[in-house]
């Protein structure tokens, strides 16, 4: 694949939601594992397509790795760890959140073809937004009822940009960002129905879970 944009989905479904089992889902599954991309992009399955974005930017990686330094040190001796560039997999679905939280060894939840782990086995996901109209809508919206159908606990949005018309619950953020803790995922409805945001500077605290207690706060998402 060559000359890729920013984002792009080289399937897409005729509905944006296909039905777990569907025979887009397989079609879809079978494109995902034959795809052959370039060294700094990744194909995640959302929402009834394939997905390629590129490797985030330099305050991105700053944010995710600050992060994980600190939920590793918060999860010491727990059995738990902060991991990244792993899919997560789930109903023929793959994602690859920025973060997630699962037992220290992946070996103990895989999914069943090998390619990744069972999000069943994992307790928390974190994305960091990257600007661009469909990379906030895909952290905001697409991914957040994903994440919710396959009933990963915890999702966090560590979020830098202004809110924009049209995304319930995510509209009016302070200029400065925002850290969203979503938690109680509802999987029929696709979607978390408990929301806790605070703005930079706060702390936004995770209430469940392994990483119970962590703050994600000024020293993490200062510039």
């Amino acid at each position: 694949m060559t000359a890729l944009a920013e984002e792009v989905a080289p399937v897409v479904a005729d509905k944006p939601v296909s039905e777990p089992g569907s025979d887009l889902d397989e079609v879809l599954w079978q494109a995902w594992k034959a795809m052959d991309l370039p060294e700094g992009y990744r194909a995640e399955i959302i929402e009834g397509a394939i997905e390629v974005s590129p490797t985030g930017r330099r305050r991105h990686g700053v944010l995710v790795n600050r992060l994980r330094r600190a939920l590793d040190a918060h999860l010491a001796r727990s059995g738990y760890a902060a991991h990244q560039d792993v899919n997560l997999v789930h109903n023929r679905k793959s994602w690859i959140p920025d973060l997630f939280v699962a037992p220290l060894d992946l070996d103990e939840i895989p999914d069943e073809e090998g390619l990744g782990v069972d999000a069943a086995g994992v307790k928390l996901v974190v994305e960091v937004t990257s600007p661009g109209y469909r990379n906030l809508q895909r952290d905001r919206a697409r991914k957040h009822r994903e994440y919710a159908r396959a009933g990963i606990p915890v999702y966090v949005i560590v979020d830098g940009f202004d809110g924009f018309d049209g995304f319930d619950g995510f509209d009016d953020f302070d200029d400065e960002g925002a850290v969203v803790v979503l938690t109680s995922p509802d999987p029929k409805k696709a979607r978390y129905t408990d929301e806790h945001r605070v703005p930079y500077g706060s702390d936004a605290i995770i209430p469940e879970g392994p990483a119970k207690g962590f703050a994600v706060g000024r020293a993490i998402v200062a510039s």
